[in-house]
């Protein structure tokens, strides 16, 4: 799959990175996936939670590690937080009722690359990097709907 480059910003600040999330939550819709990638402390986990606050979740958002998958209530209809890095093969997945999340919900997925072939195309890849103290962030999507529908949002 090649993936085109959309867009690069970087995230100094918690605020910066809820700024963000509030602009890229605006031109999500059910059915979308995307997936974090990028090291231990990168912030996948805060920027994920940050967009689940985005889209109106107020519950405690705890990240999926342990439990592979925690399920919100949004404005957007349900949304799957997945944590892949322990998933080995597609019958995990289907355990975690992957296939149906991405039928109807919107999916967050950390560690994706554990899963890289079972993801859809329209994925929008968000890599997020620590320089210092700043996050630099990648998106890029094999689908090419999302240019317009991130120059628009952010």
């Amino acid at each position: 799959m090649v993936l085109s480059f959309l867009l690069q910003t970087t995230l100094t600040t918690l605020k910066d990175t809820e700024k963000f999330a509030q602009k890229l939550a605006a031109c999500l819709k059910a059915g979308d996936c995307l997936a974090l990638q990028g090291s231990l402390g990168a912030g996948k986990t805060t920027l994920a939670r940050a967009l689940l606050r985005a889209l109106g979740v107020s519950e405690d958002v705890p990240s999926p590690t342990f439990s592979l998958a925690q399920h919100y209530d949004t404005n957007l209809g349900l949304a799957v937080h997945f944590d892949f890095y322990r998933i080995k093969d597609k019958r995990e997945l289907e355990e975690l009722g992957f296939d149906e999340a991405l039928s109807d919900s919107l999916v967050l997925i950390e560690w994706p690359a554990c899963a890289q072939s079972f993801l859809p195309k329209q994925t929008l890849w968000i890599t997020m990097r620590m320089i210092g103290k700043t996050r630099h962030v990648t998106l890029q999507s094999a689908d090419h709907t999302w240019e317009n529908r991130l120059r628009e949002a952010l």
